[in-house]
């Protein structure tokens, strides 16, 4: 292990982080037991204080939950790096074979599975604990190995290949590799786009075509009114893992389609249901998706090419705990190294966030009746347990929709 400056520099930016994001959860608990008495003025006539308070107890578990997570995770991150963890997995597989790509394979690969079995006692105690506690959770342990093996053949399957081809183009293509696998990458993104809708989604969950020819027959209308075209309009068996309700459209070109969970249409009217897919429609006319993928690609290039320059600097590799310099390992650090330092401007992604919210209500403002909407929305916020009272700090830095007070009065002002 070589420290330098770099060392410090890593190990600023990662202890800041831990502290922020403690600070934060800190500050979000505060706000939501100074509210816990008393249910907000403009929720009052849906949402009792029984409803607001279990709303509050449940931020306040994931709360307790998140700060061990951050400190776990932490630790795990310095083991991994100056801990030498990482120095040890690879000089495993230096002495399995000395074909480079077969090493960089096996070292990600295998690490990808270290890291999902750490996590693994934290991401049962979420959906076996903390969310059967709060009357949330309806997956069971055979669903849960089922998705784990579901998605371990699709690492092998789609990944595998993926990961060679990307350590193959760092290898060949010279000093600008970066701007190949940028290529790669996005096209492999476009095409995963493509096929989820299709291909992915169902083999975790099941998808059927909405039976209600009455709510039907109103989105047939709102699509036409919108000009938006569908594959078609699906419900998804969300109650399988969880009575969390939501909605949301994905796929890209023709191959686009329209899901509601089964557990969101369980608890809504049918102009709510019509007004939550009018917000949905609202994020495709303002091209939102359009935008996040653009910027994910221009963020990715840039990402890629600060990684073209620091695959060749040893103090970067010396600094992490690495002793030999190859690129495998240079994609791991940085990987690893990068949310330490990209986490000081998730404030701005997620203004942009809230913004486009914003306008996709107005959208549906304006195409549906706005009532509905906030209707829609405090039942969403009721059902999910969603706190009415966040801190603003918190909110600037986690949430990428605007809190529920300052939602619900945007909605009525472009309306008066």
């Amino acid at each position: 292990m070589q420290f330098n400056l770099f060392t410090a520099i890593f190990l600023v930016a990662t202890f800041a982080y831990v502290i922020i994001m403690i600070w934060l959860n800190i500050r979000q608990a505060k706000a939501v037991q100074n509210s816990f008495a008393k249910v907000p003025d403009e929720f009052t006539e849906k949402i009792t204080l029984k409803q607001h308070q279990k709303a509050a107890n449940y931020t306040r578990a994931k709360l307790k939950i998140s700060n061990l997570e951050i400190v776990f995770s932490t630790l795990v991150l310095l083991g991994w790096t100056l801990g030498g963890g990482l120095e040890w997995l690879d000089g495993f597989w230096r002495s399995v074979t000395p074909d480079t790509l077969y090493i960089g394979v096996g070292f990600i690969i295998s690490l990808l599975l270290i890291g999902t079995v750490i996590d693994l006692p934290f991401s049962l105690y979420r959906t076996f604990v903390l969310e059967a506690k709060f009357g949330f959770n309806k997956t069971t342990i055979r669903t849960v190995i089922g998705d784990m093996a579901k998605g371990f053949v699709l690492m092998m399957v789609v990944g595998l290949p993926l990961l060679y081809a990307i350590l193959y183009l760092m290898s060949e293509m010279g000093q600008y590799w970066w701007l190949t696998v940028w290529l790669v990458l996005t096209g492999f993104s476009l095409l995963i786009l493509w096929l989820y809708p299709t291909f992915i989604a169902p083999l975790f969950n099941k998808f059927n075509p909405l039976e209600n020819q009455t709510l039907k027959t109103k989105i047939d209308d709102l699509l036409k009114r919108t000009g938006f075209k569908s594959d078609g309009v699906f419900v998804m068996d969300g109650s399988k893992r969880s009575s969390h309700g939501n909605a949301y459209f994905t796929g890209i070109g023709k191959n686009k389609r329209i899901v509601f969970f089964d557990t969101l249409l369980k608890g809504m009217e049918e102009q709510e249901v019509e007004a939550i897919l009018a917000h949905e429609l609202g994020h495709f006319h303002h091209k939102h998706i359009r935008k996040q993928m653009v910027i994910s690609f221009l963020i990715t290039l840039l990402g890629l090419a600060l990684l073209g320059y620091l695959i060749t600097q040893t103090w970067f590799f010396h600094g992490l705990g690495i002793s030999q310099m190859s690129n495998y390992t240079a994609l791991v650090l940085f990987s690893l190294a990068m949310p330490s330092f990209s986490f000081f401007i998730t404030p701005i992604s997620s203004l942009f966030s809230r913004k486009y919210e914003f306008e996709a209500d107005a959208f549906a403002a304006k195409h549906t009746n706005a009532d509905d909407l906030v209707s829609s929305l405090v039942k969403l916020y009721r059902d999910n347990a969603s706190t009415l009272t966040p801190d603003r700090l918190y909110s600037a830095f986690h949430d990428s929709h605007p809190s529920a007070s300052i939602r619900i009065n945007h909605l009525r002002e472009i309306t008066q």
